[in-house]
């Protein structure tokens, strides 16, 4: 029996590899924006893609970003300032994208902008602060796809979200698990909506990549503005060593699971936008697969007890 069952799991891999190997044609009439390409994911996508001979749409929010990308890419590459915090620049960015693509449409949208900061204990938080990130991770994808959904739909094309697998499980505190729950929970509704329109929406959730939102100092950094303004009160609740501590807990439960392989992330956005096939969801990152995903099924008690093992404090890891 159990060898029967080891022969139909290992012809479902076999199966859905051959499946999902075929690519969608015509890849230079397709034009594919995406958000966040000063550097990191959406940087090394917009080459990625320009290479294989998408006509791209990269964002960036910086005039630096842009002649960066310029420089290393084809003249299919077109680049475009974009704030997705900003409602005037998100709509700025569409009529580009509406003049640019016109009756073809938009073939896909890929949601990579993101910030990682303020994060931290819950009780250090300010509503403000929760605001900030959510503008960013949640109101920003939103707002970017709402605002060309109707030329994704006349393509019949494809949503590419990126939340994280701290959008299944929240181990630590603070506003940037709330966001990728909510990027969650907005990607599998469109998907519902969509569907109806031949509109595939699919979710990337990343484990930890060695990123500038991962950087190490901007995560103590972060610690340390956050501490500096806390009263009195909530740090001797916490004891005034806690941003040692805490800078300890970064060394050892961030740092040392960081994949410097951003096309591991990069080749599942890539097949995500040009798969025939793709997949529903991707997990790049060999701690999303076997720490964080396994954790996210396990009863809560379990989980937490998990989680807080090894921390000298009842708080969780603090990014």
């Amino acid at each position: 029996m159990f060898l029967y069952i080891l022969g139909l799991v290992a012809f479902w891999f076999v199966f859905r590899w051959y499946r999902e190997l075929a690519r969608v044609p015509n890849k230079g009439q397709k034009y594919v924006y995406i958000t966040g390409c000063d550097s990191g994911f959406g940087n090394l996508l917009a080459r990625h893609l320009d290479k294989l001979g998408f006509r791209v749409i990269a964002a960036c929010y910086t005039e630096k970003g842009e002649d960066e990308l310029k420089k290393v890419s084809s003249e299919r590459l077109n680049t475009v300032h974009l704030d997705v915090v900003s409602t005037d620049s998100v709509n700025k960015a569409t009529a580009f994208i509406n003049t640019l693509v016109g009756e073809k449409g938009l073939w896909a949208v890929v949601n990579n902008a993101g910030v990682s900061v303020p994060s931290g204990p819950c009780d250090w938080m300010t509503v403000d602060d929760y605001k900030s990130m959510l503008d960013v991770n949640l109101i920003g994808v939103i707002g970017v796809t709402l605002s060309v959904l109707p030329l994704i739909k006349k393509a019949r094309g494809r949503v590419v979200n990126v939340a994280s697998v701290f959008g299944r499980i929240s181990a630590f505190g603070g506003p940037y698990c709330v966001s990728k729950y909510g990027v969650e929970a907005f990607n599998d509704s469109l998907r519902m909506n969509m569907s109806a329109f031949g509109v595939k929406v699919l979710c990337l959730e990343p484990g930890f990549f060695k990123t500038s939102v991962t950087d190490l100092h901007l995560l103590r950094k972060n610690v340390k503005t956050l501490w500096d303004k806390l009263p009195e009160e909530i740090k001797a609740q916490y004891g005034h060593d806690y941003p040692e501590r805490a800078n300890v807990t970064l060394e050892k439960n961030v740092a040392t699971l960081l994949d410097g392989d951003l096309m591991k992330v990069v080749s599942c956005m890539e097949h995500a936008i040009s798969a025939v096939h793709p997949r529903t969801r991707y997990s790049p990152g060999w701690d999303a697969k076997f720490i964080w995903l396994p954790m996210s099924y396990l009863p809560t008690w379990i989980a937490d007890k998990m989680l807080l093992k090894d921390m000298a404090n009842p708080t969780g890891c603090i990014l």
